[in-house]
């Protein structure tokens, strides 16, 4: 049998070209009209098959965020056979997949590939963090482009993944749909990235940002626990005295202001009340093993506390890398100086501890299948090394990766140029990885929300990666 395992253009059909070739046992020279019309229905039945069964597989989804940007080629995509000044100092190792290899600095994550979907052909074209970021986490372009710095303010006010995800699952419960941890997302001068709350949705649907150190020892998050003055039956009679206060003014204010107040403040109680949400957030019942598994770290443990939140039920949580004070470019992946040395004495260990830990803890746990984790970036680095030996922004083109709830893993979609500096195929935009993401948790692609002023908003802007499902 001849197969080619890559995946180039698509035909019309939807069928990539090099897999006309996977016909077992036919010749080139003695090809069919019989046998290539049963090779092209197989292949569209099994695409279908695939669509179907990884449509609403996921429960929740887990957002691994390398924010700063990792590089493509000392992870998903290295070229060892590139000149020195663009392969860099690190080498390649095998795989559980055959025929991928990695950066040398992904020792545990090599063995769980085949659990992990790789693309290697993403692309935003946009060089500028939180421009680009945007794009990454709205699926929408910033306009302009390459604008860094950039804050939330129209008409860059596109509803983050975290905030559509509540909107399509607003319900009452303990904990809401999306949360972002350790922290927000910013610039140099504590700039927010656009593109992390709601926008033009309104702040009802923000996603839940938890400024936390999990790492801390006495870990706990403020509000959560009664305060010692107030025993649990006065908690409720001030319980039961809000909502008639709220019964009583709701005739008289039905501004939006006042009703997402109203809203917020029962979610609030909900938290406090709940004995499922404050076991989320207690860190001390994990073991130390366990804990020590993940790593230390405050981005590390962070990962560790996301696995808790879906365990509670919390259908997306953002773990964004944190800086570190004392570290070459801060401990973060903005890399533009000493970028080896800060990959293999900080970020890469860091980074394949704690993606492989939670991997296998969520396949132990019986939760992998259900729990879509996504391998995050807002763009990658510059094929050559720059004067201060490191790498520069490059949104052209860049690696990410999928896990569980309805991934296929094994897999490689898409591929770049010898240098890693441009894409050949499988072009993959953040819209058709927010579209894929959102197909997994069974968000039918024809789905709206409202925004404050009653207009209609696609939650769907990309097509599903067929290809890793």
């Amino acid at each position: 049998m001849l197969r080619i395992f890559d995946h180039g253009i698509r035909l019309c059909d939807g069928l990539h070209r090099r897999e006309w070739l996977r016909l077992g046992g036919i010749g080139l020279g003695g090809l069919q009209l019989g046998a290539l019309n049963a090779a092209r229905n197989s292949l569209a039945s099994s695409a279908a098959t695939a669509h179907r069964r990884a449509f609403g597989r996921a429960k929740s989804v887990i957002v691994f965020g390398l924010v700063g940007g990792p590089p493509q080629h000392e992870t998903w995509d290295p070229k060892p056979l590139a000149p020195s000044d663009i392969r860099g100092e690190f080498g390649t190792i095998e795989t559980r997949t055959p025929n991928l290899r990695v950066g040398e600095l992904m020792p545990r994550t090599a063995l769980l590939t085949d659990k992990i979907a790789v693309l290697r052909a993403v692309v935003t074209n946009d060089n500028a963090h939180s421009s680009s970021g945007y794009q990454m986490l709205t699926g929408v372009p910033h306009q302009p482009l390459n604008q860094e710095s950039a804050v939330a303010r129209p008409p860059n006010l596109a509803p983050s993944m975290g905030a559509l995800l509540r909107a399509v699952r607003s319900r009452p419960g303990e904990l809401p749909a999306a949360m972002t941890i350790p922290e927000h997302i910013w610039n140099d001068g504590n700039f927010p990235w656009p593109g992390q709350d709601a926008g033009s949705l309104g702040p009802r649907f923000h996603p839940w940002l938890l400024h936390c150190d999990p790492s801390s020892p006495d870990f706990s998050l403020p509000g959560l626990q009664l305060p010692q003055d107030i025993p649990p039956i006065r908690f409720d009679e001030r319980h039961s005295l809000l909502d008639q206060l709220n019964t009583s003014f709701a005739a008289w204010d039905q501004s939006r202001v006042a009703d997402r107040l109203r809203g917020e403040s029962r979610v609030a109680f909900d938290l406090i009340a709940s004995s499922n949400a404050r076991r989320a957030f207690q860190l001390s019942a994990e073991s130390d093993s366990m804990r020590d598994r993940y790593g230390r770290s405050r981005f590390a443990q962070s990962v560790l506390l996301a696995r808790r939140l879906v365990e509670a039920g919390v259908s997306l949580v953002q773990i964004n890398w944190t800086r570190i004070k004392d570290q070459p470019n801060q401990g973060g992946w903005d890399t533009h100086a000493k970028h080896n040395e800060s990959l293999k004495s900080l970020l890469m260990p860091m980074m394949d501890q704690c993606f492989s830990a939670l991997l296998e803890d969520l396949e132990q746990r019986g939760l992998l299948d259900e729990t879509l984790v996504v391998w995050f970036g807002e763009f990658g680095r510059t094929p050559r090394f720059n004067a201060n030996a490191g790498r520069d922004h490059w949104g052209r083109v860049f690696s990410l990766a999928l896990a569980g709830g309805g991934i296929r893993g094994g897999v490689v979609h898409g591929s770049s140029d010898k240098h890693a500096a441009e894409p050949v195929d499988g072009m993959v935009q953040p819209r058709d990885l927010i579209a894929t993401l959102f197909h997994c948790l069974g968000i039918p692609a024809d789905t709206v929300v409202t925004d404050r002023e009653g207009r209609s908003v696609p939650v769907v802007h990309g097509e599903v990666i067929e290809a890793i499902l």
